[in-house]
C-alpha cells in the first residue's frame, strides 16, 4: 500500500469517525429536545382547554381525563380516570406519574365545569423521532462523503511533496545530477525540501571535486608511469645507458613516492583516529627548527633563506604537523623561488607567515591556493611544481588545529602564504 493511499485511508477514517460522532450526539440531542417539547405541547394544549371552559364534547361538570398521543385522542375510563387522578399529586399542574407500572406524563388545569387532564405516554415513541433520525443520517452520509472527497484532496496534498522527495532521492542515489524537489510553502515539508536540495547540490560540488581529483591523480601517476615504462623499454633495447636510465627511473619513482605519500596524508585527515595537539608553542622555535632543516637545500639552490619574528610568539598548536606545514610551504617557495632570490619566514604572535620572492600568483588564483591541484594544473607547463597536494595539506592540519590559512600577493612581487592559529599567553615566569 502506497503512502497515499494509507494517508487517504487514516483521514477517511477519522472522518468518518467524526461524522458518526457527531450524528450520535445529534440523535441524543434530538431525543432530549423532543421529549422536552412532548410536555410543552401537552401543558400548551391543557391551557387552551380551560381557557375555553372545559372540555369538548363534555356532558357534564367533573374532572375529564383525556389521552393523547401520536394518534386521535380519546377520554379514560372510569376506572382509569380514577387511578391516573390517585396518582397525580395535590396542587401539582404538570409532571410524571406512574400509573399501573406505566410512565405518564401529565398536565392538569382547573375550569369552572371540573379539571382538564391531559395524559400521555412518557417513553418516546420512535414515531415521533424518526423523521429527524432520517435527516440526521443523510446528512451524516453528505458529510462522510465530503469528508472523503477532502481526505483524498489533502492526501494528495500531503504525499506529494514526499513523492517528489522520494523521486528526486532516487535520483540521487543512482547518480543523475539535478536531484531537486520543488519548494511550495514555508511549512516542515518546505523545509525538508530545502534541506534535500541544499544537501543534493553539496553532494553534487563533492562528486565533481572527487571527479576533478581523481582526473588529476590519474594524470599524477600516469606521467611518471609513462616514462618509466619508455626508459625500460629504450634500456632493454640498449636505446640508452644503464646510468640514464636509471637516473631517470629513480627520479620519477620519487615522484611517485611524494604523489602517493600525500595521498595517505590526506585519507588519514577523514579518519576518526586523526587527532592534533592544541598546546602552547613557541612560534619562533618552529620557524628556526624549519629553516635549520631547509638551509642545506636553499644553499643549493642560491637562495638566501632567512627568519624574523617578535617576541612572544605563542600559539596553540600541533608542534609535529605545525613543523610539517611550515615545512611544505618553504619547500615550495625554495622551489619557485629563482637563484639570487630570498626566502623569509616571519613568526608573530599566533601567524607564521612565508614570503618568497619568485613569480608569485594572479589575483584569481588566490582564493583557489589551497584546493588539490589547483595551482599545480595552472602552472605545471610554466613552472616547477610538487605533487599538487602539498598546500591542500597544509590547509587541513592548521584547520584540524581551528586555525586559517591565506595566500597574498605583495606589491613588490612574490607570494605570500599566512598561517593563522588561536594565539596562546606565554608562560609564567616563576621568580
Amino acid at each position: 500500500m502506497t503512502l497515499q493511499r494509507r494517508v487517504l485511508g487514516y483521514l477517511a477514517l477519522a472522518a468518518i469517525a467524526s461524522c458518526a460522532l457527531t450524528v450520535g450526539v445529534g440523535v441524543l440531542l434530538v431525543r432530549h429536545r423532543i421529549s422536552a417539547q412532548r410536555i410543552s405541547n401537552l401543558e400548551a394544549q391543557a391551557d387552551v382547554l380551560a381557557l375555553v371552559g372545559g372540555a369538548p364534547g363534555a356532558l357534564q361538570a367533573g374532572d375529564h381525563v383525556y389521552r393523547i398521543g401520536t394518534g386521535r385522542s380519546r377520554g379514560l375510563g372510569p376506572r382509569g380516570r380514577a387511578a391516573v387522578l390517585a396518582a397525580i399529586p395535590a396542587g401539582a399542574g404538570q409532571g410524571t406519574i406512574s400509573v399501573r407500572g406505566r410512565s405518564l406524563l401529565y398536565a392538569a388545569r382547573a375550569t369552572a365545569t371540573g379539571r382538564i387532564v391531559l395524559v400521555r405516554a412518557a417513553q418516546l415513541a420512535f414515531a415521533e423521532w424518526r423523521p429527524f433520525l432520517s435527516s440526521l443520517v443523510l446528512a451524516g452520509l453528505g458529510g462522510a462523503v465530503l469528508a472523503v472527497v477532502l481526505s483524498l484532496l489533502l492526501a494528495r496534498r500531503l504525499t506529494r511533496p514526499i513523492d517528489e522527495l522520494a523521486l528526486a532521492t532516487r535520483r540521487v542515489a543512482a547518480g543523475e545530477a539535478g536531484g531537486v524537489v520543488p519548494i511550495r510553502g514555508t511549512d516542515e515539508l518546505a523545509a525538508l525540501g530545502q534541506t534535500f536540495n541544499e544537501m543534493a547540490a553539496e553532494l553534487e560540488r563533492a562528486n565533481q571535486t572527487q571527479r576533478r581529483f581523481l582526473e588529476s591523480v590519474s594524470h599524477e601517476l600516469k606521467t611518471p608511469l609513462t616514462s618509466i615504462r619508455g626508459y625500460a623499454e629504450a634500456l632493454d633495447e640498449g636505446a640508452v645507458s644503464p646510468a640514464q636510465a636509471g637516473s631517470v627511473i629513480g627520479a620519477e619513482a620519487g615522484r611517485l613516492e611524494r604523489l602517493v605519500l600525500d595521498l595517505l596524508e590526506l585519507a588519514r585527515f577523514g579518519r576518526e583516529g586523526f587527532t592534533v595537539a592544541h598546546t602552547r608553542l613557541d612560534l619562533a622555535l618552529i620557524v628556526a627548527q624549519a629553516l635549520q632543516r631547509h638551509s642545506p637545500r636553499a644553499r643549493e639552490l642560491g637562495v638566501e633563506l632567512t627568519s624574523s619574528g617578535a617576541p612572544g610568539a605563542w600559539a596553540l598548536g600541533d608542534e609535529d604537523r605545525l613543523l610539517q606545514v611550515t615545512s611544505n610551504l618553504i619547500e615550495n617557495a625554495l622551489r619557485l623561488t629563482p637563484a639570487g632570490g630570498a626566502v623569509t619566514v616571519r613568526a608573530d604572535r599566533g601567524q607564521i607567515a612565508v614570503r618568497d620572492t619568485g613569480p608569485g600568483l594572479a589575483p584569481e588564483d588566490l582564493p583557489h591556493a589551497f584546493d588539490r591541484f589547483y595551482l599545480h594544473d595552472r602552472y605545471r607547463s610554466e613552472r616547477a611544481v610538487g605533487s599538487g597536494l602539498g598546500l591542500a595539506i597544509v590547509k587541513e592540519l592548521i584547520t584540524a588545529m581551528g586555525g586559517t590559512v591565506a595566500a597574498t600577493s605583495p606589491p613588490e612581487g612574490g607570494a605570500e602564504f599566512t598561517l593563522s592559529l588561536p594565539v596562546a599567553e606565554p608562560p609564567v615566569r616563576r621568580s
